[in-house]
């Protein structure tokens, strides 16, 4: 059988990169279980027409058919390309089993249909945070749900050297209000291709939403100058005003706005500024909205998104608002993995090995192994009973630091890196507590 090509779009990481990608989920479990978050998981398929609701995602998403299917039978589900839409769902079906607001991240792999390249992938890792409640959610959330996010992914940069992140903050109120102030008819259209502005231009996305939307060169020149105010600090707000449009609309999307910004300046100064051209593609949104971008990748995008939905969850009776920011974890790895930016101290869980004298003592060396084992040390028994080198040697290739060479009586363990040798006790020798576990760094 011919070697396999990789299929692309499908990222694979090798047990060492496999290790960091494991290290970065444990702490992003821990930093969302501190603020009360629950972990849930959702089904990967739901029905397509539930999917379409989250926006104009037709051709980002696979469908799902069994292979004895009528081929001519239309397929009626299809894999999630986000963790919000199931959510939603989630929320819906198990709403009398849930206490409001309801807290819970997610972490899951998502597919999407689109072309693959660096950044974007068919199958990823996402990390979310949302806080639900039944009628009406509290402004305040939208505080936390970046903070927490924020906190999540400084903790990543201050303990396993990730670089730094910066979010960038608006309110969609705030845009569609000052667009209904210059009467604009349809203010969603001017959303989605102010959105586009990092990727085209300026010139460009006057040019669309001369043509495309329908505006005038006045208005088209005031939704340009909108989008290209931000600030770190509430000043913002005075620029706003200083362009002369009123809307209600407007004013609560500016009030919630300097809100999350100002806390955001008092808790994390330096990592969250308010950038009005902000918009996000998906259609759920309807109020506050993050992006995130690695510090130094900026051709990676957004790494962390979000925002307030106010509708996506609904029986017809009860309306469940909800405001949530996902951590894209693949799509921050995989560059700095590939780049050899981030790294683990070895390939294996391994803390030490246990030499096999002999094929006919390996009873002798499982024993030592399972009373290290049974006081939480990670440890492996030689494959083979080899010369003593070759054992030292497929130790040391797979970054395990100390070798156990003896059996329960009389044993001696070997440090690998500084070759020092001494007397231990399978019920009372410890590694050091640096070397229990595999360690990640940054690399020099």
């Amino acid at each position: 059988m011919s070697r396999p090509k990789p299929l692309s779009g499908f990222p694979e990481f090798t047990p060492s990169q496999r290790i960091v990608e494991q290290h970065v989920l444990d702490r992003l479990r821990q930093t969302f279980e501190l603020h009360g978050f629950g972990s849930v998981e959702t089904r990967s398929v739901e029905p397509i027409d539930r999917l379409a609701k989250g926006g104009e995602i037709d051709k980002e998403v696979y469908a799902v058919r069994r292979l004895a299917a009528a081929t001519d039978a239309p397929a009626d589900l299809g894999l999630h390309f986000d963790l919000t839409v199931p959510f939603a769902r989630y929320v819906l079906e198990h709403s009398h089993a849930l206490q409001f607001p309801f807290r819970r991240y997610q972490i899951q792999k998502v597919w999407r249909g689109e072309r693959p390249q660096e950044g974007r992938y068919r199958e990823f890792t996402q990390a979310d945070i949302d806080i639900v409640d039944a009628g009406e959610l509290a402004g305040h959330h939208d505080v936390e749900v970046a903070l927490v996010t924020l906190e999540a992914l400084e903790r990543l940069h201050d303990e396993l050297g990730l670089p730094p992140v910066l979010m960038r903050v608006s309110d969609r109120r705030l845009a569609q209000g000052f667009y209904l102030g210059l009467d604009i008819e349809d203010p969603t259209d001017v959303l989605r291709l102010v959105d586009k502005l990092d990727k085209i231009g300026p010139e460009a996305v006057r040019d669309l939403l001369i043509k495309e939307a329908g505006l005038s060169a006045a208005q088209a020149d005031s939704c340009l100058r909108l989008a290209e105010i931000n600030s770190a600090d509430e000043s913002f707000a005075d620029r706003v005003a200083e362009l002369g449009v009123k809307h209600d609309q407007l004013e609560l999307g500016l009030e919630r706005l300097v809100e999350v910004v100002g806390a955001a300046k008092r808790s994390v100064p330096g990592r969250l500024i308010a950038d009005l051209k902000i918009a996000r593609g998906l259609d759920y949104y309807t109020g506050t909205v993050y992006e995130t971008e690695l510090v130094g990748y900026p051709r990676l995008g957004s790494i962390s998104s979000g925002g307030r939905y106010e509708a996506l969850a609904t029986d017809g009776r009860t309306t469940y608002p909800g405001v949530g920011l996902s951590i894209g974890v693949t799509r921050l790895l995989v560059p700095l993995l590939a780049e050899g930016k981030i790294i683990a101290s070895r390939s294996v869980p391994t803390a030490i090995l246990v030499a096999v004298d002999a094929e006919e003592t390996r009873s002798a060396a499982f024993e030592v192994a399972g009373r290290l084992r049974r006081r939480g040390i990670p440890t492996e028994v030689a494959p083979k009973a080899d010369k003593f080198g070759k054992q030292i040697r497929y130790a040391d290739r797979r970054g395990i630091p100390y070798i156990w060479f003896g059996g329960l009586e009389g044993g001696e363990v070997k440090d690998l890196r500084s070759g020092d040798q001494t007397p231990a006790d399978p019920d009372t020798w410890q590694p050091p507590e640096a070397d229990l576990h595999p360690a990640v760094t940054t690399a020099e």
